[in-house]
């Protein structure tokens, strides 16, 4: 995978995939933006599966390192019988709307055509409109809701598709 992709038109962030090293950050965010609980070891155990390439990171490209910098956001998705579930997607608030999820998205996307899935599928809560906007801008659309999905708060769900192929 390049570091930077093309079709994101970032100049100044790198995607890469997720690494281990990358995991404290990552639950870092996690807890920043409020989404379901995780945790270092699910992300783990995540890592070590066939969907590896699916886990990415982005990263300012200022530091001397690519790795010495933060982490400004990164996605989680799974591929199973031609079908991508994005199960994560989150951004630091202070790099938000400088378009790194859709960035991370959209490469997430890229890679499950390449193993030839059929359909991407995510659930967002019901009140994230921020979210649903930047979904419904890569293409998906609301198929269904699920009342009461997620915990901590307890809200509804909004289930969104993609037609990949």
């Amino acid at each position: 995978m390049a570091e930077q992709s093309p079709a994101t038109g970032l100049k100044d962030i790198s995607i890469m995939r997720m690494s281990e090293h990358d995991l404290l950050e990552v639950v870092e965010i996690e807890e920043q933006s409020g989404l379901s609980r995780w945790g270092w070891a699910a992300y783990y155990a995540e890592l070590q599966s066939g969907n590896r390439e699916l886990m990415l990171v982005a990263r300012p490209t200022r530091a001397a390192t690519i790795q010495a910098s933060p982490i400004a956001g990164y996605i989680v998705a799974r591929e199973t019988a031609g079908e991508l579930h994005i199960n994560n997607v989150a951004v630091r608030p202070e790099f938000r709307r400088r378009g790194i999820g859709a960035a991370l998205l959209d490469q997430v996307i890229q890679e499950a055509r390449l193993r030839k899935a059929n359909t991407a599928f995510l659930e967002v809560r019901s009140a994230n409109l921020a979210a649903q906007a930047l979904y419904e801008k890569s293409g998906f659309r609301a198929i269904a809701h699920r009342a009461n999905y997620y915990s901590e708060p307890r809200e509804d769900a909004v289930v969104m598709s993609l037609v990949l192929g």
